[in-house]
């Protein structure tokens, strides 16, 4: 187990103030440097702002860009990794939505900087008009770099709350200074389910793992955060994986019978598994459930170059598990109206069944379906890009604006 990130949550100020963010890097390192002093690794250290329709409140897509900047000069110069400017807000009918023009040269600009789109809530129900407008945001930022590695900064989410350590979820709400955490714990399961002879052995082990590392880690960290100032609002348990076969969560499905990752079995254990999280005795936040990131997952990587499982397969498991549908290789051709499609079916799910999820689409361009990704980052396998049924979704988009579902339990 390690600590994927530690996340500040912060109400930033417009222009951003140096002091401020001085004080949240401050507490980022002390965490960091505390974690370290008990032997926990801590990979990031990452600030989320207020939403960004709340920090330009215009809409104007040059102010949005001029925020990005600024913000990303003060993580490089503060040492802090990363920053997620929060979602903009386009779940309910009336949403504006004209800082999704702004999404593309954000990204393109910046390294450091994450962005999202809430596309649909519980609340206020899907936003088809936004749905359409993320789906050509995410096309036109699949050109922003040679290999489509742009989008790993960009998603659309669906029925997120606050408060999640996870990017490109995260966002803070609220004037209190916040912090969360987010582990890399893929490993907690492998080894559970290697150890186990039953499925009650199994779910206990990996119970026993979560909740002692999590109380390790809220232990050491609450201390550091009431130092400074900060309010802990809990860990993301979600399994987060590393592209290492000893840090997949594929393998820990395979280990406890499965004969492939995506084959018949495969849900019922994502089940299992997302119920012991859900049931996990610490301070939760976020997902707190699985997480299938496609790229980030070597054996995940590699069964879908065995073809064990499809685009489908992974929006089925995203009905019980935590994120949805995470780094997933796509067509670089893939149409707005296909990738429309994708984030409706997500949204759907996620508005229903009352629980988050997001979507991370990454079309490559001049890559087609079947064909290999060949990214060089440290956390990614190459994997098989995906196909996509059928031609898209442009009849129902053309049909109407919003719609609102009943959620199955009330």
């Amino acid at each position: 187990m390690k600590i994927r990130s530690i996340t500040a949550g912060i109400q930033v100020d417009v222009p951003p103030q140096d002091q401020r963010l001085r004080r949240v890097a401050d507490f980022l390192q002390a965490a960091r440097r505390a974690c370290e002093a008990a032997s926990i690794e801590v990979q990031m250290v990452r600030v989320a702002t207020q939403p960004i329709s709340e920090s330009v409140p215009s809409g104007s897509a040059e102010e949005a860009l001029d925020l990005a900047l600024r913000l990303e000069e003060s993580c490089e110069r503060l040492g802090i990794e990363y920053c997620s400017l929060g979602p903009v807000l386009a779940d309910g009918p009336n949403a504006s939505l004209g800082l999704l023009e702004a999404i593309p040269d954000i990204i393109e600009r910046t390294t450091r900087i994450f962005i999202s789109v809430l596309v649909a809530s519980r609340e206020r129900g899907i936003n088809i008009q936004a749905i359409r407008d993320t789906a050509k945001a995410i096309k036109r930022t699949s050109y922003v770099s040679e290999d489509g590695f742009g989008n790993l900064r960009l998603a659309a989410l669906a029925n997120c709350q606050p408060h999640s350590p996870f990017f490109p979820a995260a966002y803070h709400a609220g004037q209190q200074d916040t912090f969360s955490v987010a582990l890399e714990s893929a490993d907690l399961a492998v080894t559970a389910f290697s150890q186990a002879h039953t499925l009650e052995a199994a779910r206990e082990g990996l119970r026993a793992g979560v909740e002692e590392a999590a109380g390790r880690v809220e232990t050491i960290l609450i201390e550091v955060g009431e130092r400074h100032g900060f309010t802990f609002m809990g860990t993301d348990l979600s399994l987060a994986p590393f592209p290492a076969d000893d840090r997949s969560i594929a393998n820990a499905v395979e280990r406890l019978g499965v004969s492939h990752y995506g084959a018949s079995g495969t849900l019922f254990v994502s089940a299992l598994i997302g119920d012991v999280l859900r049931t996990a005795k610490v301070k939760k936040c976020g997902f707190s459930g699985l997480m299938y990131p496609l790229l980030e997952d070597s054996i995940m990587a590699q069964r879908s170059i065995d073809k064990i499982y499809t685009l489908d397969s992974l929006l089925l498991y995203s009905a019980v598990c935590g994120t949805g549908l995470d780094t997933i290789p796509l067509p670089g051709e893939i149409s707005t109206g296909q990738l429309a499609g994708i984030l409706l079916d997500m949204a759907s799910l996620a508005t229903v069944l009352d629980k988050p999820l997001t979507a991370r689409l990454l079309p490559i361009p001049d890559k087609k379906a079947g064909e290999l990704t060949d990214f060089d980052f440290a956390y990614f396998s190459n994997a098989r890009i995906l196909d996509v049924t059928g031609s898209g979704i442009g009849g129902v988009l053309d049909r109407g604006s919003h719609i609102r579902f009943s959620p199955l339990h009330p």
